[in-house]
């Protein structure tokens, strides 16, 4: 068997859905997830708009096995991984690994602050130990607004310099483009960065860059995979901008209760709203005010009612 080749092009931290038990809802799941990969987007589950860290190391492994089970294809997927606990990064990696995945996305342990480039290489290299397989390929996860925890160059130079086909690619979403830029001019070997917002995808195409692993994803896949491989052309500046403006609806509100709202309201099915604490839904007044200006765009999402209703 082939090892996974290196993901490049655009993924979606694909959100979790939740029935009225608050349990992830594998069936929505795999409807969403089937829907995505037909707009040519692969995924990323459990991410930070998956509510990932929402989510315990039980449910991402048993939610990978249904998601493969129901025949979502595991090389086209980059499952969040990483946890504050290495024995639960290692469980998550290693099953990953075993389904087949493409590779995994890898928050660092970010509980503590302050830690030291030497204690983050450690526990990177702790995990991967643990995993044993030359079939690991990790992507490192930079979100220093949330984890407070940084990557920086210097340690992406230990772990890639240590790990040269298992340490593979990062996606920065500290949305600060001088910090990926410092990423694509460091010249690391085959060191795929993405984007954490398809607000930086032109730049990044232009700079070298594998392309983006976006919260907007999950409802404006198309028009994002098309400025991923139309970049050179004319019309590629007017695409920026167009993503910009539809993702800044989105980011005006609650970002993850508003991509959820948005899901329900395209596909008619109103559980999708569903978040789990302590975030809370988008509220009526602000979903109307929200499509409204989504509607306002012309934006749609084909054919998301019928990949729902289908499942």
């Amino acid at each position: 068997m082939a090892r996974p080749a290196r993901f490049s092009g655009l993924l979606s931290p694909v959100l979790t859905p939740y029935g009225e038990d608050l349990n992830p809802d594998a069936g929505r799941l795999v409807a969403h997830s089937r829907w995505l990969l037909a707009q040519n987007c692969d995924l990323a589950p459990f991410g930070t708009t998956s509510e990932g860290n929402s989510l315990s190391a039980g449910e991402k492994i048993e939610l990978m096995e249904k998601l493969v089970a129901a025949g979502i294809d595991p090389a086209r997927m980059m499952p969040g991984t990483g946890c504050c606990a290495i024995s639960d990064t290692a469980a998550i990696t290693r099953k990953a690994v075993e389904l087949g995945c493409g590779g995994v996305l890898m928050l660092p342990p970010f509980y503590y602050k302050g830690v030291s480039d030497d204690g983050l290489f450690a526990a990177y290299a702790e995990v991967i130990q643990r995993v044993g397989s030359d079939d690991l390929r990790l992507y490192l996860y930079h979100i220093p607004q949330m984890s407070q925890t940084p990557i920086s160059l210097g340690l992406i130079e230990r772990l890639t310099k240590a790990y040269p086909e298992t340490v593979v690619g990062i996606k920065d979403s500290s949305g600060d483009w001088a910090n990926t830029k410092a990423m694509l001019d460091a010249g690391f070997d085959d060191f795929r960065v993405f984007v954490g917002s398809e607000n930086f995808l032109l730049a990044n195409m232009r700079h070298g860059g594998a392309g983006c692993i976006s919260a907007t994803a999950n409802v404006n896949p198309a028009a994002i995979r098309r400025l991923y491989e139309t970049w050179q052309e004319n019309d590629a500046e007017d695409q920026q901008k167009a993503l910009d403006e539809l993702r800044a609806v989105f980011t005006g509100y609650a970002a993850i209760p508003a991509l959820k709202a948005g899901v329900a309201h395209y596909s008619g099915d109103a559980g999708w709203t569903k978040v789990r604490p302590p975030l809370v839904a988008t509220s009526a007044e602000d979903t109307n005010e929200m499509i409204g200006k989504l509607d306002a765009l012309g934006f749609d999402m084909p054919g998301l009612r019928e990949a729902q209703a289908a499942e």
